[in-house]
């Protein structure tokens, strides 16, 4: 009796140890159309296995790769992508990069004081005016999100004078979105989201009945006796 620890070990475990059977079995095959024919069978079995990789646009690519790899890198055969190769798959990647933006108030977004920075550089007049207050009022739902209670509108314009390096104002008396409405608005859209998800569901319940009716209005039916007609005695 052979035990599993005695094999040879699984390079990925995730397909089994049948797949990397058959998979190392195709260098046994001579002519490389049929070697070719086996691994793309092979291939579709292991997207069957695990249907998770599907939800990934490369999926295939990744897939053709894992029979690469389970085959040693000595598989030949006319795949669909190029053949990877052992340095591949020991490069490290990259190393992505913090952002070292050091913002202060960090909820209302680097776009926040990107747009205020511009907004410094227009001449003052009543379009300027406009644009801060519609800046102070996203501040104000940006504030929100991070904070769902409330928030004083001063807090918002005092804010706004920080970030823009206390250079730019707005009246006190300046009457922001009610935090109500902000709230509110909130509410109803992830209400509508919920009630559009529920919506597809039932889409996708009556279509599913629709066919099961369709089929069996398709398949035929036994038929039934006349009752006007008398049964025959052999």
């Amino acid at each position: 009796m052979e035990y599993n620890t005695e094999r040879e070990k699984i390079v990925i475990s995730e397909y089994g140890r049948n797949i990397q059977v058959m998979i190392r079995h195709l260098n046994d095959i001579e002519d490389r159309k049929q070697r070719t024919e086996a691994a793309y069978f092979i291939v579709n079995v292991m997207a069957q296995m695990n249907p998770q990789v599907k939800e990934s646009n490369d999926y295939m690519h990744k897939l053709w790769d894992h029979l690469h790899i389970i085959a040693k890198y000595e598989l030949d055969v006319d795949g669909p992508y190029p053949k990877p190769t052992p340095e591949m798959q020991k490069k490290k990647p990259e190393h992505v990069g913090y952002q070292k933006n050091n913002i202060r108030y960090g909820h209302y977004g680097q776009y926040i004081y990107d747009v205020v920075k511009k907004v410094k550089e227009m001449e003052d007049g009543p379009k300027k005016q406009a644009i801060l207050i519609n800046i102070a009022n996203q501040m104000k739902r940006d504030y929100l999100n991070w904070n769902r209670d409330t928030v004083n509108d001063l807090l918002i314009l005092d804010d706004l004078y920080k970030i823009s390096g206390e250079e730019i104002t707005l009246p006190m008396e300046t009457k922001l979105i009610p935090t109500n409405e902000i709230l509110n608005k909130s509410q109803n859209q992830q209400q509508q989201q919920q009630n559009q998800k529920k919506k597809n569901g039932n889409n996708n319940n009556n279509n599913n009945n629709n066919k099961k009716n369709n089929n069996n209005k398709n398949q035929p039916q036994a038929k039934q006796n006349n009752p006007n007609r008398p049964n025959r005695k052999n």
